[in-house]
């Protein structure tokens, strides 16, 4: 009998747990999409050309509050070449297709990583996957961002390959994707 009746006193401490957790959840997002949704559209950015927003990936509460509430021109799609990362890229273009908002195209993110020591090139997340996406899709690959320490190192910095090694390889990388989206967006800097 007490066995019973503290197995259920558990139970029923483990459920007002799991639904203070779930209430508190409820919360973040909530709270997370209003204050995304301020900065888009109560902030005096001025004149812009382009304001990139990152996003985490898949097709959640904050991604579909930003593409309702603030006017969107495109989207790029980013993945690593590996099939379990191309569901959630999927799974995007069929939210924004179902938004009206034009897919520019697809990034292939760490698509490979060159040895610094002999220049083997291994293609650790796969090979092509983010590629044959875009293939698949109608989209364009807008480029290859390798795997490479000096992209770490720089950012965890606070500087940008682009602003650190400006005439690296890695930079020209990034370079030719924002070329192609601006020309894909018809904006000119």
């Amino acid at each position: 009998f007490k066995t019973s009746r503290y197995f259920d006193l558990v139970y029923s401490y483990l459920t007002v747990i799991r639904r203070c957790i779930f209430l508190l959840f409820i919360y973040f997002l909530i709270y997370v999409c209003v204050c995304v949704i301020e900065i888009g559209v109560q902030v005096a950015w001025g004149d812009l050309d382009v304001l990139v927003v990152d996003m985490p990936p898949g097709t959640g509460d904050v991604q579909l509050s930003i593409a309702q509430k603030i006017p969107v021109d495109g989207a790029v799609l980013v993945s690593t070449p590996q099939d379990l990362a191309l569901l959630d890229t999927k799974r995007g273009a069929k939210l924004f297709s179902q938004l009206n908002i034009p897919v520019i195209g697809v990034v292939q993110n760490m698509s490979h990583f060159k040895c610094t020591n002999c220049g083997e090139i291994s293609h650790v997340f796969g090979k092509g996957g983010a590629e044959a996406f875009a293939i698949e899709h109608g989209l364009d690959l807008l480029g290859d961002v390798p795997l490479d320490m000096s992209i770490r190192t720089h950012s965890d910095e606070g500087k940008p390959i682009v602003i650190a090694k400006p005439d690296s390889d890695q930079a020209g990388v990034y370079r030719g994707i924002a070329a192609k989206v601006l020309n894909s967006l018809a904006v000119t800097c």
